[in-house]
């Protein structure tokens, strides 16, 4: 089912189809060797699943099984737990700083050299545009490789006044929306720092986090320093409650990361959190109207709405409310829904039937407590998920659609009249990761800032990262940081210098 039932499929009625003439631009799959049957990377070779489990991951885009992948268990966790720990003991705790760093290197600089093919894998496997998996996934899992590096042999100037020391092995648990990024956001600070990894990612994105795991063989690194556990909820849930590591960082869902405190409460392992969130885009009288526009649609529909910091919702004040919906209405009118490998796309495949399944639930739950919702006209493709840009007006704060995270292509919509009162909207959720603030009073954005209860505010523009900044949320959102010096000292222990 690809299929938004409320979206007509009449051909050439997409304003886009009619502004200018439609020339595919397919990027080529031959660069990508998907292999049909993958295994786990524990102690530095690929093996199958003790039990022999394997489980299908499928393009979105088609709805098409991609290859198989070993599903790991209890046994598997016990092994991985126990290569990382054999590593870390005897190879990677007490090695000298600048000797890491060059293997951060060499993997850095090997990603790079195949960036495109991990790009087209990545888009492949998670159904997002090749323009966002060409220009920011990659790039940017390359960059904080390379900037974590450069800090590995100085970790006690991350504190000054602090001696640092590693962790141990660390649990990392990464989501299906920016799968190789958010292992090159973890493993990056990691390693760095001295520590050793058992990682489990998405089980409907694993593919280019297992091609990375062949980079760390290639690069040479050592045995058990970098362990890969594939798997679904059942094998993180064994990684996050296993006695032998010292921390677990988790990028999920909300419901989880509550289930991974609770499992590690109680215990000397360290903890750190990234989840869910519903972010807020405010949009002042006096904020550069074109620009605001290009910031909310990139925030919150090129990539499918599938990101936690997505910018949801839009608080626009009341004054220029009616012109700037109009103008954004017409702006997603122009753009491609379709094969993420198309280079003109800008909206891509939703990652799984079963998420586009929530996202027409919200639509359509907004639709019947009395909401607006708007989707332009657009022909979605005959297979695969895909769901339309849309915009929810009418919106009082209430609905569900306003409190809970859609993750996908759906922007609600609100007013306010006064600083105060937009505070007060975007504040009106469990969540607190993210927000942006459109403006030409650099006065207000201050005041802004300061007033929202958000780990990260954007001003006059949305979705920018950077390795040396750090990332992360409050409230429901989760606690710790990724990037930057605070994000190192998440995988640090400090002692005073005497």
């Amino acid at each position: 089912m690809s299929h938004n039932e409320e979206t007509p499929r009449k051909s050439g009625s997409n304003p886009a189809e009619r502004f200018a003439d439609y020339v595919p631009s397919i990027e080529s799959r031959d660069i990508v060797s998907i292999r049909s049957r993958n295994g786990l990377l524990i102690d530095g070779a690929w093996v199958d699943a003790a039990d022999g489990r394997t489980f299908t991951t499928v393009e979105p885009a088609t709805g098409e099984a991609l290859a198989e992948i070993a599903l790991g268990g209890t046994e598997d966790v016990d092994r991985a737990v126990a290569a990382a720990r054999h590593a870390y003991d005897s190879v990677w705790r007490d090695m000298p700083g600048a000797e890491r760093a060059r293997y951060l290197f060499r993997l850095a600089r090997l990603l790079q050299d195949r960036a495109r093919e991990f790009a087209v894998l990545e888009t492949i496997d998670g159904g997002k545009p090749i323009r966002e998996s060409r220009d920011i996934d990659i790039p940017l899992a390359a960059a904080h490789l390379f900037h974590h590096a450069g800090w590995a042999d100085k970790l006690d100037l991350a504190v000054p006044g602090m001696r640092a020391a590693p962790l141990g092995v660390i649990g990392q648990i990464t989501p299906w929306n920016f799968p190789l990024l958010m292992v090159a956001w973890k493993i990056a600070p990691a390693l760095a720092c001295g520590n050793t990894v058992v990682l489990k990612p998405a089980e409907t994105t694993s593919l280019t986090t297992l091609l990375l795991g062949e980079l760390t063989r290639e690069a040479e690194f050592p045995p058990g320093v970098l362990n890969i556990v594939t798997g679904a909820g059942d094998t993180g849930a064994a990684l996050a409650a296993h006695g032998g590591i010292d921390k677990v960082a988790f990028t999920g869902s909300t419901e989880v990361g509550k289930s991974i405190r609770r499992a590690v409460a109680g215990t000397p392992v360290r903890l750190t959190l990234e989840l869910g969130g519903k972010g807020a885009h405010i949009v002042c009288d006096d904020a550069a109207m074109d620009q605001a526009i290009e910031g909310v649609v990139d925030g919150i529909f090129f990539n499918q709405g599938h990101v936690c910091c997505a910018g949801s919702r839009l608080l626009v004040q009341e004054g220029i409310a009616d012109a700037f919906v109009d103008r954004l209405r017409d702006r997603i009118g122009r753009l491609r829904v379709g094969d993420p490998l198309d280079k003109n796309t800008d909206v891509g495949a939703i990652n799984s039937a079963e998420q586009l399944a929530r996202i027409v639930e919200h639509v359509e739950g907004a639709r019947q407590e009395g909401c607006e919702v708007y989707q332009p006209p657009c022909a979605l493709p005959e297979r695969g998920w895909f769901h339309a840009p849309t915009i929810v007006t009418g919106v009082g704060g209430s609905e569900r659609i306003a409190r809970e995270e859609v993750f996908g292509p759906v922007l609600t919509v609100q007013t306010f009249r006064t600083e105060r009162e937009a505070v007060d909207r975007a504040n009106a959720t469990r969540y607190g990761l993210s927000a942006g603030i459109w403006t030409e009073k650099g006065s207000r954005i201050l005041w802004f800032a300061n007033h929202l209860r958000a780990g990260v505010v954007w001003a006059n523009t949305f979705n920018k990262f950077d390795p040396a900044s750090p990332f992360g949320g409050v409230r429901e959102s989760g606690f710790g940081r990724e990037g930057g010096r605070q994000g190192l000292q998440e995988y640090l222990t400090l002692a005073p210098v005497r």
